[in-house]
């Protein structure tokens, strides 16, 4: 018999070998783009890659430009660093690309370019995910007034938040009663709506965001604001105002933000049966029971009984610092998203158990988009699934 240790080097030396072999393949089909995307995804700049990778900042533009490509080696590097396959550094796929000027920041001002990146390429990728599902699974149709493949024509209500809320409720047939599931609603009307884990620290300033300039409108929640069911209703509601009211406007603008509101503020709560029900005088706990009744926050209802002229700008300013007055001592505590299945985003995570149910795996999704298993489970919204070690 051969000495083990002689043979285990040779089968080692044998699989680097076929190892060096593939990423030269690969290497031969980068795509500049795609390492971008990757980068920004992983929340790193040039910079820092170059760092990790013993090489020039110089090298790494020149390699998102495309002015060069990394050698095969140097492929194998980038894809552990950010994290994905190294077939996902290639072309081959389909991809839509989404400029950040594209996409609705809810804190614009607060959001550092990095972190919007970072949420443009999650976008990107959430896109991708649907697209790769939809091979095997029928979606429900886009039906957004004005929306086809990726454009979405406002016109009709251009400047006037009011009537495009109130279009809205007459295309879904949505009536004048309460949106008992806005999230539920939303999805089961075309649009991908997902709640980011990837948001923590790393990108905390992002509350949310949107777009309608991919081939589905995606709206992205995020966990800040799922820590209150009202609020992140309200959020989705203001994303949807940009979705049918901003397809060109300019992200962070502050007069499409507060027509945003105020469709939100309408879809929520019809002025035509809202108006009535407010009380003659600002009364906090006669609004938490409309609270409860409409699905929207008591601070909700108190700026609309100013908007709609319920009470005086005065009354309403008290109202406010009480208000907050109570909350901080416990009163009007928030509760959050979990205990409401309707707004908790479901459409991509059954559709894949719908593709498993015919034999489609989790690997060969991960293997389709080019990804690791932990990140497809990011962008499914399933978070880690493994358990959790805790030392006592």
């Amino acid at each position: 018999m051969g000495d083990p240790g002689q043979m285990s080097r040779f089968a080692a030396k044998t699989d680097a070998g076929h190892a060096a072999a593939a990423l030269a393949v690969l290497a031969d089909a980068f795509d500049p783009t795609r390492l971008t995307q990757a980068r920004r995804l992983a929340g790193l700049t040039k910079n820092a890659v170059a760092a990790d990778m013993g090489v020039s900042p110089v090298a790494v533009g020149q390699w998102e430009s495309g002015t060069t490509s990394p050698r095969p080696d140097h492929l194998g590097r980038l894809a552990d660093i950010l994290d994905v396959q190294p077939a996902f550094l290639t072309a081959g796929r389909p991809y839509a690309r989404l400029d950040s000027s594209a996409a609705h920041f809810r804190s614009l001002r607060r959001t550092p370019a990095h972190q919007r990146a970072k949420a443009v390429a999650f976008a990107e990728q959430v896109w991708e995910l649907a697209h790769a599902l939809e091979k095997r699974v029928q979606l429900p149709p886009v039906d957004l007034p004005g929306f086809a493949a990726g454009e979405t024509i406002a016109a009709h209500a251009q400047g006037d938040p009011v009537a495009a809320a109130q279009a809205l409720r007459r295309h879904w047939n949505l009536g004048t009663a309460r949106i008992p599931h806005l999230v539920r609603t939303m999805e089961s009307h075309g649009l991908v709506v997902t709640l980011a884990p990837f948001a923590g620290s790393a990108t905390a300033t992002v509350d949310a965001f949107s777009t309608s300039h991919l081939p589905r409108p995606v709206v992205v929640l995020t966990p800040d604001r799922a820590d209150d069911v009202y609020r992140h209703r309200f959020t989705a509601a203001h994303e949807l105002g940009h979705l049918m009211m901003h397809s060109d406007g300019t992200p962070g603008d502050a007069l499409q933000e507060k027509e945003a509101d105020s469709f939100a503020a309408e879809l929520l709560t019809p002025r035509a049966v809202i108006t009535e029900q407010l009380p003659a005088r600002m009364d906090l706990n006669a609004l938490d029971q409309l609270s409860k009744a409409w699905g929207v926050s008591v601070e909700s209802l108190v700026y609309r009984c100013r908007e709609l002229g319920a009470v005086s700008e005065a009354s309403y300013r008290r109202a406010y610092q009480r208000l907050n007055q109570l909350r901080k001592v416990g009163v009007f505590t928030s509760e959050p998203v979990e205990a409401y299945p309707g707004e908790n985003p479901v459409l991509l995570q059954q559709a894949f158990a719908l593709a498993e149910k015919h034999g489609f795996t989790r690997g060969a999704l991960a293997d389709e988009l080019k990804l690791t298993l932990p990140r497809l489970r990011l962008l499914l919204g399933e978070g880690d699934t493994r358990p959790a070690l805790r030392l006592v």
